[in-house]
């Protein structure tokens, strides 16, 4: 019985203390408790994962075309940055658990953080493997801080390349505004679920265009922010500038299909993280 209030009222709330855990491994913290940036300063930048699909054996999707440009522009981008990339073309669903599991089950102690990219088809909360659908949480729902503690209280990154429905986004015509208009430190708990940032590539129900030459608007923009600006700015700011090029300067282009026809999108970013994310430059120099 609660001494601080009738149990009547303690008994509203049974669900709180039977979904409570409590952790049985008090990980180090990477950062000090109010740190206002990640610390970015470990002996490894972090492994990068970028499952690329072009081709599907599930019967009403076509191959994407132009996949291949974004992998690669994506996988330089993010070597520049140091991270250790590693892309897989084509995988079945199992396959690809199978390498998040791995990754997972990996100490990640001398890492600054984890990088997970999907190019592929998409619907409204699914994405496609190469054999099948399936729900997008399961990308990282294997990272949470108390089944991968030693990513705990460090940045997990997920971009996702694809569409979330098939709505299209007309846009509007806005006119040009002128110019005249040391010690012992306490422990401290995170919730499980903090520190990720999902990117997708457009907002729910819509749809996600790319070029099969050039590649996707989307990772595009996001591979030009990363490779001139990826150590200027923090994540989010850098995210903001890949919506301005997506929403400014891309725009369908199929005269022979009027509903297709000048389209736009816009990116759809969605953050836990706890503090600010910035890329020091690479020590080889490399930017």
């Amino acid at each position: 019985m609660c001494v601080c209030c009738p149990s009547k009222i303690c008994d509203h709330w049974p669900s709180v203390a039977s979904t409570v855990s409590t952790p049985t491994v008090t990980q180090l913290a990477p950062t000090q408790r109010y740190a206002t940036y990640y610390n970015m300063n470990h002996s490894k930048r972090g492994l990068a994962f970028i499952f690329n699909h072009e081709f599907f054996t599930v019967p009403h999707l076509k191959p994407r075309y132009g996949t291949n440009v974004d992998c690669e522009n994506l996988s330089n981008s993010l070597k520049n940055l140091s991270f250790d990339v590693k892309d897989f073309h084509n995988l079945t669903f199992k396959d690809v658990l199978n390498q998040l599991e791995k990754a997972a089950e990996m100490d990640h102690s001398e890492y600054d953080c984890l990088v997970v990219a999907v190019l592929s088809h998409g619907e409204l909360g699914v994405l496609y493997a190469y054999d099948t659908a399936y729900k997008a949480d399961s990308l990282w729902n294997h990272f949470t801080a108390d089944k991968c503690q030693s990513l705990a209280g460090k940045p997990k990154l997920f971009f996702i390349q694809a569409c979330q429905g098939d709505k299209l986004d007309p846009g509007i015509s806005l006119k040009e505004r002128t110019e005249t208009d040391g010690h012992n430190v306490p422990t401290f708990r995170i919730p499980a679920q903090a520190d990720f940032l999902i990117a997708y590539s457009t907002v729910p129900g819509y749809y996600s265009w790319r070029n099969t030459s050039r590649g996707s608007w989307f990772m595009q923009a996001l591979c030009t922010e990363l490779r001139d600006n990826g150590t200027r700015y923090d994540i989010l700011t850098l995210l903001t500038f890949v919506s301005q090029r997506v929403a400014l300067d891309f725009e369908s282009n199929t005269p022979d299909n009027i509903a297709m026809h000048q389209q736009k999108q816009i990116p759809c970013i969605t953050t836990m993280l706890t503090r600010l994310l910035k890329f020091p430059s690479p020590k080889n120099g490399v930017v």
